[in-house]
């Protein structure tokens, strides 16, 4: 099939391409956020018309919330003119969202059939985007990450070990739990999508992805740290990790991925398994620059 991948360059939209040129099963059409960020449905339009792509894979604000720029009302003027033109010209859109639509008041996993209730800015606007693509689009996916961190760009591991390397004392939550991916672990999942979505199949609907072992954010940076030492001289006085404080109210914004396994097969694989590789890469690019 032929896919045009908006927000290319994301920590996803590389990944894709990378694991994409190994296996070559589809041809994939690059665009960059920067050329994303149009002024009119026209030129929004004609980016789709051109790239005459048989699916559309929008990573333009999958990290919205997860430390990455955060999405405008703009972005969602965009999803829609992206929506009208998919639409029109009969092609799969597949959106790519984020578990930051939810509040994380449930004690279970969320499921897709749960109503987006985050009331902070970032979880209102990526839910009123979800809204826009399904309701414009027949022909849709809604695929919900949870934080998406990569060697790449600006997301979890890029922010934390940066913090790590300045010496600075960090303070995170340990009361927010969720599901991290890696990169490739969510361009795995695309691909596993668009394969199936070549042999005819039409799933339309929503979708929830995420490891399948759940941290705190103080979790996650232990483990982080853990790795990273291998790699960096740390003084044991510059670097300190916190936890926020315990009178935090628990939260849980795991997803439930039994609807993607059924539909899909796509199983779910354990965050730690990726995350020495992908600070091991980090560590070959700071070595480069």
């Amino acid at each position: 099939m032929r896919v045009l991948v908006l927000g290319s360059d994301t920590p996803l939209g590389v990944a894709l391409i990378r694991r994409q040129a190994l296996s070559g099963r589809h041809e994939l059409v690059s665009m960059s956020c920067s050329a994303c960020r149009w002024k009119s449905e026209r030129q929004a339009k004609k980016s789709i018309v051109r790239a005459k792509s048989d699916v559309v894979v929008d990573l333009r604000i999958d990290f919205a919330g997860e430390g990455g720029p955060q999405i405008q009302e703009l972005d969602l003027q965009r999803c829609h003119w992206v929506a009208k033109a998919c639409h029109r010209t009969d092609a799969t859109y597949l959106y790519v969202s984020s578990s930051t639509v939810f509040s994380g008041e449930l004690e279970r996993p969320y499921l897709e059939e749960d109503s987006p209730d985050n009331e902070e800015v970032a979880g209102r606007l990526l839910a009123r985007a979800e809204h826009i693509v399904a309701d414009v689009c027949l022909r849709h996916l809604i695929l919900r990450f949870g934080p998406v961190f990569s060697s790449e760009g600006m997301n979890l591991i890029t922010r934390l070990l940066g913090s790590l390397r300045g010496g600075d004392s960090l303070v995170l939550d340990n009361n927010l739990r969720g599901c991290p991916v890696a990169a490739d672990d969510g361009a795995r999942v695309l691909l596993a999508v668009l394969d199936q979505l070549g042999t005819g199949l039409e799933p339309w609907g929503t979708y929830h992805y995420g490891s399948s072992d759940a941290a705190t954010y103080y979790e996650f940076a232990e483990a982080l740290l853990a790795c990273a030492s291998q790699f960096f001289e740390f003084s044991p006085l510059a670097v300190q990790l916190e936890r926020e404080t315990d009178e935090l109210r628990s939260l849980n914004r795991t997803l439930d991925c039994s609807k993607i396994r059924n539909t899909f097969a796509v199983r779910q694989i354990p965050w730690r398994s990726a995350i020495g590789d992908v600070v091991k890469q980090y560590y070959e690019q700071q070595q480069q620059e």
